[in-house]
């Protein structure tokens, strides 16, 4: 057995006296998931679903399950808020996942707390789009009116959040996919926040001539609140890599970005 340096021991009796951190990893299938105690895979939309085995329902105890097609992996979040007891928090995917030293390169406890010994919040690394602002982005490849919805949302219920919003929509980077672990007291401040505004949109938008793929908006918004959110109360974080387990089309991906921004075709699939 390999003997530990002295930061390694201190590093591990750290994480022994916080104890809990833990990692969602949603999911709406079986699939590969990451040994050890650390991630906690949950079955998304399994309300009124036969349960995956090894994998906690979201549908137990406090939970928003029926949401799922509209919320997408929101829905493991809401539940681990709602039902676990935790010092941090956080959200992965079943193919995509923060990046370290672990089994097919997937980040380990160690690697995570390294990183949350210096701040309370680690994001993803930021997607840069270069030649779209976020807004535009948006406004091209799904629909420009979700955003006045959500914009017109904020202004009612969050006006210290929206000067934090426009600028966000006008820069050309943001941390996206939802994923991200924080501090106990900071996820339950952004839960608390974020549900009853994403209420609102849900209230406000008509779904009823909407694809199973076009109406998965509601989490594609919140992907847009965070950086702002975080933004309007000072709370300092920072980032890791992502890791894919599965191939990235970027051909396809390309080609239906250049279709949505240039011929006005809107995006139809995930890639």
């Amino acid at each position: 057995m390999l003997a530990l340096t002295l930061s390694e021991w201190f590093l591990a009796a750290k994480m022994i006296m916080q104890n809990k951190l833990k990692l969602l990893v949603a999911s709406h299938k079986p699939y590969w998931m990451p040994a050890g105690s650390l991630y906690l895979p949950v079955q998304v939309g399994s309300a009124g679903r036969t349960s995956i085995c090894g994998f906690q329902r979201d549908d137990e105890g406090e939970n928003i399950s029926f949401k799922n097609p509209r919320y997408c992996e929101l829905t493991a979040l809401y539940w681990g808020w709602k039902n676990l007891d935790f010092s941090y928090l956080g959200l992965a995917h079943y193919r995509r996942y923060f990046a370290g030293s672990g089994e097919r390169g997937v980040a380990t406890e160690q690697d995570i707390m390294r990183k949350l010994d210096e701040v309370p919040v680690v994001l993803p690394k930021k997607r840069r789009y270069y030649i779209e602002t976020v807004e535009s982005h948006y406004a091209h490849t799904f629909e420009q009116a979700q955003l006045d919805v959500l914009r017109g949302v904020l202004a009612r219920h969050a006006p210290d959040v929206l000067p934090y919003f426009n600028k966000h929509m006008e820069s050309r980077s943001a941390h996206i996919w939802n994923m991200m672990v924080m501090r106990q007291d900071i996820v339950s401040q952004w839960c608390e926040w974020l549900f009853p505004i994403l209420q609102q949109v849900e209230d406000l938008v008509d779904f009823s001539q909407m694809s199973p793929f076009e109406a998965r908006l509601i989490g594609r918004l919140s992907e847009r609140l965070l950086d702002p959110w975080l933004a309007s109360r000072a709370i300092p974080f920072s980032e890791m890599p992502v890791i894919s387990l599965e191939k990235v089309r970027w051909g396809k991906k390309g080609r239906s970005f250049l279709a949505a921004k240039f011929r006005g075709h809107k995006y139809t699939e995930s890639f």
